[in-house]
């Protein structure tokens, strides 16, 4: 009778969670397309902690409602509170001195200070100017920004001094020599004075403005402030930056953007849905090998009173020329100097040492150098060259400085290079000119940063695969890396105030993200906080797909994500993952949630499903990024059909029953793959997709492919426009109407050239309402409803 009865409770049981799960054969496009909040749920984000180090922040929306607002749960669990302010009574934006005992921030335009023991908030600054980004210069001494200038309080003495008397209103290449805006014409500098010194005659107005000294301004810390005697030169600047004081309080770093001067003509998307009833014009970006703006860095000596730009022209190799030079014989090229900015400086705490950071606008050049602030000399603490393009996590180049700061001993700085081909930490002591490499693998270092008391290393790594990210821990000068996170899947980790506890934003294949609470030590458990996935989701035993390789025709891994059905239907798809650099086979749930669950759709109806992560995607190394430089649609397309070869293969798959779709990039390789590879791919969806690189934006493109202008060849094989005569299969183009991201043009130009080449197998799908990024549901059950039907009618059919 007992067994009997254990039998019946056991079956009783299935029957019972046969009734709750939905086999993946009944899923619905319009299932699959609601609203995500309605369906799976919204995860946990922007997570960050109480400054006690007792609770933990994040915003969500567990009631579906479409609007993530902020909760707080304790880090020992419990039910998550919804509040108001997640700043914990702090501001959003402060600094702390040097023993952590106080804090300074801006406030309505002014400047305050708080003891944290006592909570005692006093008001430094109160002022008709508005006061920004206060900064301890040392315990007693406080800087900050008003005006576009720097002062400086002594809240000792009440002193307050301006350190700087910035005008901000002409290019500073027409005040100093060693500043040099390359490219800019001497009949153009003497045109831009001719106007200045006219505007001064034609008012009286702005030659009072030209003569009167800079204001003072009043603030109290307890009564008024006494006036400083000294009285600064007035530089005259424009759009000045980051300016900050040297520790040692003997200079003033800065940095100055210059806009093109011709400006940068934008593309108009036209609107044709609006409440007025009138179409209106939407202004977007320019289109590659525009005029670029560029930025300086200068230094000001407090005690000369006077100023200098740092001399690009003391970069070492400023006059290479790039290696693709060789392909246009014909072109007289001229060894002059590159295009360069100047990304970033930053002091030793003692201010004994000054680093600054460049990036050529060429992309080929990321220069670290030492800048001796007296004489504006550089020393090269490491050239990161790049034939191809500068890039990587934590990598910066052109426009920004990554990875990049003082170790507390005040004379190493750490940053991350590419130099063994995958993305690692390195630091250089500057008393000596050693550089040493912290980090070393096949695999990538992500968002390092050091513990409190400067001992040692965190970051995130992708060490044990590449789809496998984890959280380590790295003694300060080097060792080995400690795996703290223990759970294979996604772990992006935030660590709390006092470093004894993470939180975890953790999620896998077929999990989305959730919130964990760990305490920090390697292999802990960690705790779930949170749950947030709706009925609908929880409703399907959702596939995991099996991360394999394959090998590509150059004997390359690819990596790969496949959806292998139990009934196969002889039909294979190949979904395309977008931006080129990014990471789509992986262990942790995907951006790509909607395509993960069609490609279950798909895989239930039997058709085999390939995702690949193709030359170009991130995770992988610098050789797989830099694998398309001057050819899209080169490598990173034949990944693609050696994928659909390995599906034929290895896995049953008929010839003539492959599909291809995929969004942006995903769309422009689907269109290159129906345009060269006919006999392969036989239906294509290609969705928001580029089809000619010179229509797209210049910070992307010019990476890879150059400019135009310089290089021709690669954007004229690059682009899909121009192989459009290869079209045998079904095609579907869907785009939306106000895509300011890939502009509508791109899709009705190729339209033109399918119509002027006689091309009749093809259709468009429009969407009046929708940027690159679809926002409605309908919109998205609709192109996916399309998507479906085209491989139904053509590939599924045997």
């Amino acid at each position: 009778m007992r067994k009997f009865g254990l039998f019946s409770l056991l079956f009783i049981c299935a029957v019972w969670l046969s009734a709750q799960t939905k086999p993946l054969s009944q899923l619905t496009v319009e299932e699959i397309m609601q609203a995500p909040e309605k369906f799976i749920g919204t995860s946990p984000s922007r997570v960050s902690w109480s400054k006690d180090s007792k609770n933990i922040y994040f915003y969500w929306d567990p009631d579906a409602d479409g609007r993530s607002s902020a909760f707080k749960i304790s880090k020992n669990g419990g039910e998550a509170e919804a509040i108001e302010d997640t700043s914990d009574g702090w501001p959003s934006s402060y600094e702390f001195n040097s023993d952590k005992t106080k804090i300074v921030y801006a406030k309505g335009g002014d400047i305050y200070i708080k003891e944290l023991k006592s909570d005692k908030e006093t008001r430094l600054t109160a002022t008709n100017s508005r006061e920004s980004n206060p900064r301890f210069h040392k315990d007693h001494i406080i800087t900050f920004i008003a005006d576009d200038n720097l002062f400086s309080i002594d809240t000792e003495t009440g002193l307050m001094k301006q350190l700087t008397n910035f005008l901000i209103e002409r290019n500073p290449d027409e005040n100093n020599g060693s500043s040099r805006n390359i490219g800019r014409s001497e009949g153009n500098r003497e045109q831009d004075n001719w106007l200045r010194d006219d505007q001064l005659n034609t008012s009286e107005y702005l030659a009072e403005q030209r003569r009167r000294p800079r204001r003072n301004f009043s603030g109290f810390f307890g009564g008024d402030f006494g006036q400083s005697e000294d009285r600064r030169s007035t530089i005259e600047l424009r759009n000045v930056r980051n300016i900050q004081l040297s520790p040692d309080g003997r200079f003033v770093s800065f940095m100055v953007y210059h806009s093109p001067e011709n400006g940068a003509k934008n593309t108009i998307v036209p609107n044709y849905v609006t409440s007025s009833g009138y179409t209106t014009d939407i202004n977007t970006r320019p289109k590659v090998g525009g005029e670029q703006g560029y930025s300086e860095i200068g230094i000001y000596n407090i005690a000369a009173d006077t100023f200098y730009m740092v001399d690009k022209m003391k970069l070492p190799g400023i006059t290479d020329l790039p290696d693709y030079v060789k392909d246009y014989p014909d072109k007289e090229w001229k060894e002059e100097p590159r295009n360069v900015s100047g990304n970033d400086i930053i002091w030793s705490g003692d201010g004994k040492y000054a680093v600054a950071h460049f990036g050529a606008h060429d992309n080929k050049d990321r220069w670290i150098m030492r800048l001796i602030p007296e004489t504006g000399d550089l020393i090269t603490i490491d050239r990161q060259r790049d034939e191809a393009w500068i890039a990587g996590p934590g990598i910066g180049s052109e426009s920004f400085s990554g990875t990049f700061g003082f170790l507390p001993d005040n004379k190493t700085i750490y940053f991350q290079s590419e130099k063994t081909g995958y993305s690692h930490l390195y630091i250089h002591d500057l008393s000596n000119g050693v550089t040493k490499q912290l980090t070393n693998g096949n695999f990538e270092v992500y968002n390092p940063f050091l513990s409190s008391d400067g001992s040692k290393w965190y970051f995130h790594a992708n060490m044990k695969h590449p789809g496998i990210r984890h959280f380590y821990s790295l003694p300060v000068r080097g060792g080995t890396p400690t795996q703290i996170t223990s759970v294979d899947g996604g772990n992006d980790v935030t660590l709390s105030p006092d470093e004894k506890t993470l939180a975890i934003e953790y999620s896998y294949i077929d999990q989305p993200t959730e919130l964990y609470v760990q305490d920090n030590k390697p292999g802990a458990k960690p705790k779930k906080l949170t749950e947030s996935l709706r009925d609908g989701f929880k409703q399907y035993d959702w596939h995991q797909p099996e991360v394999i390789t394959f090998k590509a025709e150059d004997g390359a891994d690819v990596h790969a994500r496949l959806y292998k059905p139990q009934n196969p239907n002889g039909a294979g798809v190949i979904f395309v993952h977008g931006a080129g650099y990014l990471q789509n086979v992986h262990f942790w749930w995907s951006t790509y949630f909607r395509e993960f669950m069609f490609n279950n759709m798909l895989m239930a109806k039997g058709y085999t499903v390939l995702d690949i992560d193709y030359r170009a995607s991130s995770g992988y190394g610098r050789d797989w990024r830099t694998g398309i430089y001057r050819h899209m649609g080169g490598k990173d397309l034949s990944d693609q059909i050696d994928g659909a070869r390995y599906l034929m293969r290895e896995h049953g798959v008929e010839a003539g029953r492959i599909g291809m779709y995929g969004g942006s990039y995903g769309g422009f390789i689907t269109l290159f793959a129906m345009f060269k590879y006919p006999d392969v791919i036989a239906a294509g969806a290609a969705l928001r997709s580029v089809t000619d690189w010179a229509h797209y934006n210049h910070g992307y493109t010019s990476n890879i492919l150059n400019t135009p202008v310089e290089d021709p060849i690669a954007f004229k094989r690059s682009s899909p426009i121009y192989f459009a005569e290869g079209l045998q299969g079904d095609l579907l183009i869907a785009h939306g109407m106000v895509d300011t991201n890939v502009h509508f043009q791109d899709v009705v130009r190729l339209a033109q050239r399918l119509i002027e080449l006689g091309k009749d197998n093809w259709e468009m799908a429009l969407y009046p309402i929708e940027n690159h990024g679809f926002t409605e549901p309908s919109s998205w059950t609709d192109e996916y409803k399309r998507i479906f039907k085209l491989f139904e009618n053509t590939i599924g059919k045997k």
